[in-house]
């Protein structure tokens, strides 16, 4: 069975919402700069380098911006390191699952890799994972499908046989441009506004896996 599977990050395996958010936060204090209201829910799921100059409209100049989302990501692991995180519900057991059926899986994100080389560990979840796509790796964030066409690339599976697990409106509109079978995971986003995914679920412990299968098989 050629099944693949790839994991966004943020919002499947962990859910970091509140830490991103607070970062934002930080670096807008830090560096007096406005950030409006809905910004978060609005930049979920994006690069910090579309963010920065197309959501916030702090600035355009690319040095700026590099710095910008540096520092709000050093912001991201400070709290990360001070606070802790938890996997979400789910996932470590779905990991396990595939583990024992050999499906192979990779982390597809627009993450940046440090963040996930922190926190990977911490939860003893490495060995599940064949490999890491992270937002160094590709140069269009979601919902160009780059970073899940990247990442079946680096587990030998057909995109029509992936299977991606995804919270944010991006990411969905992401896999489903690689032509993947979407999972969504309504962590960011209440459930009934996960309809053009291909099955959607509270939490990742209430999927059915052989239906999930079923998806790609």
């Amino acid at each position: 069975m050629e099944i693949g599977a790839i994991f966004d990050w943020d919002g499947v395996v962990i859910d970091s919402s509140a830490a991103h958010e607070r970062s934002w936060e930080l670096l807008a204090e830090e560096k007096n700069l406005p950030l409006p209201a809905d910004h978060f829910k609005k930049g979920f799921g994006r690069k910090n380098q579309f963010i920065i100059p197309n959501l916030l409209n702090w600035t355009q100049n690319t040095v700026e911006i590099e710095e910008l989302s540096y520092r709000k990501e050093e912001l991201y692991r400070e709290i990360i390191k001070r606070d802790g995180i938890d996997a979400l519900p789910g996932i470590k057991e779905l990991l396990q699952f595939l583990h024992s059926r050999e499906i192979p899986c990779v982390v597809g994100t627009s993450t940046p890799r440090i963040n996930v080389e922190t926190i990977i560990d911490v939860l003893g979840i490495r060995e599940f994972f064949k490999d890491i796509v992270s937002a160094e790796d590709v140069t269009h964030g979601k919902p160009d499908p780059e970073v899940f066409l990247l990442g079946a690339k680096k587990i030998v599976r057909e995109p029509n046989r992936c299977l991606v697990f995804e919270d944010a409106h991006y990411g969905i509109e992401a896999g489903i441009n690689g032509g993947m079978k979407v999972v969504a995971v309504a962590t960011t986003h209440p459930i009934e506004d996960l309809g053009a995914a291909h099955m959607q679920v509270h939490r990742l412990s209430d999927l059915n896996y052989e239906a999930m299968l079923d998806l790609v098989r």
